[in-house]
């Protein structure tokens, strides 16, 4: 769940820029060559594009030596990827230029699909100075996004020389993301994911369950609220007593059950999966009761089309029965 820690290190070379002292030498032109005709980089009023595989090499390789990219794997057919689809898209707009948003239909774009490697959408991605690297799978609390587009931006500019273009804050191609009717609950979700933003989980959890009360069939708002929910369970724990205590303890429900929650925060989806259908086998009553319930919830936050709760709900079928 919670994206990597961003590290240049073992990245994909896909060969548009093979060497990061190339790549500050090209930015550094790019930019210089801008400043000099008194405009700006390529592309840099664009922050959101739809890329297919013949404009992969121009939209994506080449524009990363000017701005990171960041690729959004993602279908039509994935309610996940209509959840994180419009949140980056709105950072897009935030980071002002900082990075540039590439949009690819895995459905129509099978070959740039199996290239990165992605085993379930939604998958996001960068590409710095012409080398990938994976970001997070799933869609994530947007005060973890955050967090790893800072890193990214970061370690662009640190180790590439890479900032990318600064446009006017709101001024990304109103064609590229494309406006929708206001919903019902809008004001309502933008509160919560605002609390979300500021830490204010109990805030948070409440403004979703609000939504939820009027909306019960609202996705936005569930995996809004077991996002929260989760990380507010998470919060103040000391990981290290946590997983300790699990160890020493395979049969303390609860311990293991804190311990699956660290482990999906942590981003380890299976381990946590495994963890607790593992109790449901062992376990009878009300301990049993307790650890179905959690598992439920964890499934609530991955999103019902990922690969992973589908085999994990198998699996917890025939812990079952």
């Amino acid at each position: 769940m919670q994206p990597r820690n961003m590290s240049m290190s073992g990245v994909v070379d896909l060969a548009a820029v093979k060497a990061a002292g190339e790549a500050k030498q090209k930015a550094e032109q790019a930019r210089a060559e801008a400043a000099r005709q008194g405009g700006v980089p390529a592309g840099a009023g664009r922050l959101v594009l739809d890329v297919d595989e013949a404009s992969f090499e121009h939209e994506v390789l080449q524009r990363s030596a000017e701005v990171p990219v960041v690729i959004d794997f993602w279908a039509d057919w994935c309610e996940p990827c209509k959840q994180l689809g419009p949140v980056l898209e709105r950072l897009a707009g935030e980071y002002a230029g900082r990075f540039v948003l590439a949009k690819v239909d895995v459905e129509a774009n099978q070959r740039l699909f199996q290239q990165f490697g992605v085993q379930s959408i939604p998958a996001v991605f960068a590409v710095v100075a012409g080398q990938a690297l994976p970001l997070f799978q799933g869609a994530a609390p947007e005060a973890q996004i955050r967090q790893v587009l800072d890193q990214l931006v970061q370690v662009a500019e640190q180790q590439f020389g890479i900032v990318g273009a600064p446009v006017a804050p709101g001024a990304a191609d109103e064609a590229q993301v494309p406006a929708r009717p206001a919903g019902p609950h809008d004001a309502a979700l933008g509160a919560a994911h605002d609390a979300l933003d500021k830490g204010d989980l109990g805030g948070a959890v409440q403004a979703y369950k609000n939504v939820l009360s009027d909306d019960p069939g609202n996705v936005e708002a569930k995996l809004g609220l077991a996002q929260a929910e989760l990380l507010q369970r998470v919060q103040g724990m000391d990981a290290q007593q946590v997983r300790k205590a699990a160890a020493d303890a395979p049969g303390d429900v609860r311990a293991q059950i804190a311990a699956a929650d660290l482990d999906l925060v942590g981003g380890h989806v299976e381990d946590a999966f495994g963890r607790l259908i593992d109790v449901i086998r062992r376990t009878a009553g009300e301990d049993r009761d307790a650890a179905r319930v959690r598992l439920l919830e964890l499934f609530d936050v991955i999103g019902p089309d990922d690969p992973r709760v589908t085999a994990a709900r198998t699996a917890l079928s025939r812990a079952l029965f």
